[in-house]
């Protein structure tokens, strides 16, 4: 398996955040005030920077993003659909 940092991409939950978040009919800034309440602060500029994978996704922020996204850190991740 490649290393994240072996390669330009930063994570590779990124394009799953995006999905999951145009299916939710949200905006990047309405889904940074949403993780806000979970103590998460990520701006609009870094969601997209995530979303591009230009930007590396901590734990914390893998888990608010899945518990606001209302999908599973596993399908972020990759390992489901």
């Amino acid at each position: 398996m490649k290393l994240v940092l072996d390669s330009k991409e930063h994570n590779i939950a990124g394009p799953k955040v995006k999905i999951a978040r145009l299916k939710s009919n949200m905006t990047q800034k309405e889904l940074s005030i949403k993780l806000e309440t979970l103590a998460v602060y990520i701006d609009r500029a870094s969601i997209s920077k995530l979303e591009h994978q230009k930007r590396i996704i901590t734990d914390i922020e893998l888990m608010a993003l899945s518990q606001i996204l209302n999908v599973s850190t596993n399908y972020l991740l990759g390992l489901e659909e």
